[in-house]
Parts: C-alpha cells; structure tokens; sequence
C-alpha cells in the first residue's frame, strides 16, 4: 500500500487572542496530506479514479474503520473498537486515528494565531479558485509543521462530538473546503454533521500518537 506520511507536531499550546495562554497539545504524528483517494482504494481493493485528490464522500463511520483498516495492514495495535454505530477509542492503542479537534487546530496553525497560516491564494483550494472538486494534495504550500491542506481543498474530520452537552450525535470536521467561500476557510472554522453522513468536499487526515484532551463521549 501507499504510505501514509507522518509529520512529528511537537507539544506547545494552542495559539489564543490576548496574553492568555491556550491549552496544552501534546506531541504527536499526523498525516502530511489528507488521506487520497489511491489509499482509501488500496484498502478497499479498488481503483482509484483520481489516485492523488483526497478521498471524499466517507463518512466519520467509514473514517473510523479506515484508521482500523491501516493499523491492521501495518500490524499496530487498532485504536477504535466499531460496534454498528458506536465506536469506542482506546487511547494507549498505537495505531491510527481521527485527530481531536484540539490536535487539528494545533497542526493547522502551526504557531500562528492568524485565521490562516498564510495568503490562501498560496495555501488553499476554495470557492474563489473556481474549482468544482478536491485538487490533488500537495499543489500549494504547507504551512510551517510541513502539513499541506490544511486549509481548504476539503473539510476534515476528528474524533470530538460537535455538541457533547446537547446530546448530539454530530461529529466535528474542520475548516473550509474548496467549495467554500474563503471567509470560511479558517483555522478556526468548525461544523458538524451526523456520523453516517456523506459530503462530497470532507475527507480525512489520520493521526498517532498522544492525544490533547479527552477523547469525548463514544459515539
């Protein structure tokens, strides 16, 4: 199969507005790209139409089982036990994840406290692009953790419920998308949607490793 290429996001503490100082993230690895439509096909047995855009139309379901599905071909321990709909996180498992909300923000900012990373003319895929699907990963910069598109192009999703009070059973993706409007490309741009639902502009990006905060309420 493809590799999967990690990038190390060192510890520190989210970058947050006046002098106080933001939450703690632990050290971590996560993906360099979203995950591409030839690693999601590699897995499932299928080829891809578009091997090097990022993998869209999977729901937070499917992203879960996906992370499984890549720890199991590396031989790492899975980190989510799937019963139908409920999913369960084992967070000393060393296999692969979904990024908690906190983790996603920290490696997209990377440092920075600005709603983006740089010029999204540079950086990101959106709306103002005229594109009328995913582009292939890696075609702007990174920002300075080495990660490419974290800023739009698509949506991703993490492992955080979007409305734990509430009892909502939504699930958080991040940022903006390349069908979206660059005002809505943001660092800071959260949304949520069911776990079984489908979008044609949110993929996934994994991660490994200690996770920032508590891993929510299962599914």
């Amino acid at each position: 199969m493809t590799d999967v290429e990690l990038a190390r996001i060192p510890a520190g503490e989210l970058p947050v507005a006046g002098a106080r100082r933001g939450p703690r993230v632990e050290a971590f690895e996560m993906g360099v790209y979203p995950v591409t439509e030839e690693q999601l096909g590699e897995l499932l047995g299928i080829t891809a139409a578009h091997p090097r855009r990022p993998a869209v139309d999977l729901s937070w379901l499917r992203a879960v089982r996906f992370c499984n599905a890549l720890s199991e071909w590396e031989g790492l321990d899975t980190a989510y036990a799937v019963d139908g709909d409920t999913v369960r996180w084992d967070e000393d498992a060393d296999g692969y994840r979904l990024p908690t909300e906190l983790e996603w923000e920290y490696a997209c900012r990377a440092g920075s406290g600005a709603a983006q990373y740089g010029p999204l003319s540079e950086v990101a895929w959106t709306a103002s692009d005229g594109v009328s699907s995913p582009q292939p990963v890696g075609g702007r910069h990174p920002n300075l953790f080495g990660l490419f598109d974290t800023l739009g192009n698509v949506s991703e999703w993490c492992w955080d419920l979007v409305a734990p009070d509430a009892g909502s059973r939504d699930r958080v993706f991040r940022d903006g998308s390349f069908a979206d409007a660059p005002t809505s490309v943001r660092a800071g741009t959260r949304r949520g949607a069911p776990p079984s639902s489908t979008h044609d502009d949110i993929g996934l990006r994994v991660a490994r490793g200690p996770y920032a905060g508590p891993p929510g309420a299962p599914a």
